[in-house]
């Protein structure tokens, strides 16, 4: 089935371009089959990840173990990796490889060391007002692992917590059904990423564990990376028990191009992306029907070509599309509204358009800059922003593992001039022990 092509943008608006909450999120009847399998009864999958924690919660190591066997097929033994271990995986991997893994772990550290928010103190005649800029203490990660393994996903969300000076990182990932092991390649990350300790655990119930901890997993203060639905709804659960850096979404990409841009290249980047997931969206706004018909024919002879043709055919076939646009500015306004993970600009003079870009998880400017080298080697973090959420949200950085925490050193002469103010406000509100203790300062010194 070919990608589909829109000439109506109020079509376009109304199916590709529309965005589903989470909750409205259609659940196949498959899916559901197969929650009343495990769980004796019809859930939802929010229900069945609420049973989950509950049970981790209240049961610990042995609610893992036993999750872990029924949804992982884990076959018991210690849930913790040796960290040797994790040496020899990445020592078992071809020397190509690993040392893509380190390249790819060195640009990402370059990257985000540029990232600094500093701790300061203002001292003037009133005392001192500041900020501690302190990284958070432990971390959970969760690095997915199933049919396609992510180290990538791993190195980008370890890397800024390191580089942000966290004491302990965590990793959770789950069982290879077929070794019982985390998947090598994780491993290796978790080595490279220089992380301190890693659990064969997946799904919700992994979440759980760094969120309330276990005999085995420490308790964490933050859960940070990518995952399935039920990991997703699990973190979203676990909210406020610890923190979170988002609740990532299907990945999404939206490209705009203009008459100069290659068919070739476009369709190979929209194509990259529908690979991901049958969920994945991958879009074009162009104001070329000539490139928009070029490049549907492009994406249906190169999708003949992937591994991974079955998933990329669903996914361009239900969640993707190319829009005909009258203009540039048009695109950029959709853009901005659809607020897209990823936003390539495969146009001439892209650096002249940047300005026009509100709303994006990260921008891709041309055609030797595109978003799969973001993926893995350029160094942001590709966790981003999905959903409409980089309307208010950025992608993982270094200040996802830091808090601040404010400073307060007044004197007298701060006291003499702002305690009234504070004592009025503190009337206004009703707060008459608020208003007291401030009047008990100022009366000492009548």
């Amino acid at each position: 089935m070919p990608i589909p092509l829109f000439g109506d943008i109020a079509e376009a608006s109304r199916t590709i371009l529309r965005r589903v909450p989470l909750d409205e999120l259609s659940v196949p009847e498959s899916l559901r089959d197969s929650i009343e399998r495990l769980f004796g009864a019809r859930l939802t999958p929010a229900e069945a990840v609420e049973r989950i924690i509950r049970d981790v919660r209240e049961r610990g190591d042995a609610a893992l173990h036993e999750w872990g066997a029924r949804l992982d097929g884990a076959r018991g033994g210690a849930i913790e990796v040796p960290r040797a271990r994790l040496q020899q995986a990445a020592e078992a991997l071809e020397p190509e490889l690993l040392a893509a893994l380190r390249l790819a772990a060195g640009e990402i550290e370059r990257f985000h060391r540029h990232q600094a928010r500093n701790s300061w103190v203002d001292f003037n005649v009133e005392g001192a007002l500041g900020q501690i800029v302190v990284p958070l203490q432990r971390v959970g990660l969760y690095a997915p692992g199933g049919s396609a393994p992510l180290p990538s996903s791993l190195l980008m969300a370890a890397i800024p917590a390191r580089v942000a000076g966290v004491e302990e990182i965590v990793v959770c990932s789950p069982p290879q059904r077929d070794t019982g092991e985390v998947h090598t390649i994780v491993m290796a990350a978790a080595y490279v990423a220089g992380v301190d300790r890693v659990f064969a655990l997946g799904g919700a119930q992994a979440i759980a564990a760094m969120a309330y901890g276990t005999a085995s997993v420490p308790q964490v203060d933050k859960i940070a990376g990518p995952g399935n639905l039920f990991v997703v709804l699990a973190k979203r659960a676990v909210y406020g028990v610890v923190g979170i850096e988002a609740l990532p979404g299907p990945t999404e990409t939206l490209v705009i191009a203009d008459d100069t841009a290659d068919p070739q290249l476009a369709a190979a980047d929209l194509l990259a992306q529908a690979e991901h997931d049958v969920v994945a969206s991958a879009i074009m706004l162009t104001p070329s029907r000539a490139l928009a018909e070029a490049t549907q024919a492009e994406v249906a002879r190169q999708l003949e070509q992937l591994a991974r043709a079955e998933v990329a055919a669903q996914s361009i076939a239900q969640r993707g599309g190319i829009v005909v646009v009258p203009d540039l500015d048009t695109a950029f306004a959709l853009a901005n509204a659809y607020a897209p993970e990823h936003l390539c600009l495969l146009v001439s003079e892209p650096w002249q358009h940047v300005g026009k870009v509100r709303n994006a998880g990260g921008i891709f400017l041309g055609e030797r800059s595109f978003e799969v080298l973001g993926d893995y080697v350029a160094g942001p973090s590709h966790i981003m922003p999905t959903g409409g959420t980089a309307r208010y949200a950025s992608p993982v950085n270094v200040d996802d593992f830091r808090k601040v925490i404010s400073l307060v050193g007044l004197n007298e002469a701060a006291l003499r001039r702002i305690g009234p103010a504070a004592a009025r406000l503190a009337d206004a509100e009703g707060l008459t022990a608020h208003a007291a203790a401030v009047r008990a300062r100022l009366s000492e010194r009548q």
